[in-house]
């Protein structure tokens, strides 16, 4: 989806900030809101691409006020109403005036660690023929999908070179809506700068980025 998470080429924005030594958690809470994703993924009921999806899915406002965790926390509150495990009302209940009713056991700390060990990849083993080799030329598709998708818009109907066949995977676009693996190659295109922004690109700057099979097509 054309949504405002697709923010790479936008302008107004301002530098990315890049600091020395960052800690990996601002705040204990940020620590928590991340344990509790992994916790929660390992019920089952949602994917990554679904999770991405639920978070793309934020009022634009939300999200570009919020943090990243604050986000996270966001898309969590989302996944659980949507999949039936609480009600919009428990989450905004006070702890102490909620009446919950557990509708299942929870997971151990020793089910959680176990099931994050044997989740998949999302390689895949199937036998599928690539569409492209390296070398080729291909020009990403100028699609515009209303549900999840990885293909960035500023790469959309520009030129590129496959430079690595990753092997197969899952595509991300349907399996965000539960709709199947559909298997298919994933590669790493390599774009000129100039390609992408034009004549004011500096010439000898690349950009390289994994892309799917059903996101190109043969120039």
């Amino acid at each position: 989806m054309d949504g405002i998470h697709d923010m790479g080429g936008m302008d107004g924005f301002g530098p990315i900030p890049i600091k020395n030594k960052e800690p990996v958690f601002h705040a204990t809470w940020e620590a928590r809101v991340w344990a509790m994703n992994t916790a929660l993924g390992a019920w089952g009921e949602w994917n990554i691409d679904a999770g991405r999806y639920t978070l793309e899915q934020l009022d634009p406002a939300l999200y570009l006020s919020s943090s990243y965790y604050q986000r996270w926390l966001y898309r969590t509150e989302n996944l659980l109403v949507d999949h039936g495990l609480v009600s919009r009302e428990e989450i905004e209940t006070p702890p102490a005036n909620r009446n919950t009713n557990i509708s299942r056991e929870p997971l151990s700390l020793d089910d959680i660690l176990t099931r994050q060990r044997n989740t998949r990849s999302a390689r895949l083993n199937d036998e599928v023929a690539p569409r492209y080799h390296m070398g080729d030329q291909v020009r990403a598709r100028n699609i515009h999908p209303k549900g999840h998708t990885r293909i960035p818009r500023y790469v959309r109907g520009r030129l590129g070179v496959i430079d690595r066949d990753h092997g197969v995977f899952i595509f991300p676009d349907t399996n965000a809506v539960f709709a199947g693996k559909r298997p298919q190659h994933l590669y790493s295109v390599c774009f000129t700068a100039r390609e992408i922004w034009g004549a004011e690109a500096v010439i000898t700057d690349k950009v390289y980025v994994d892309m799917w099979d059903d996101y190109l097509e043969p120039c």
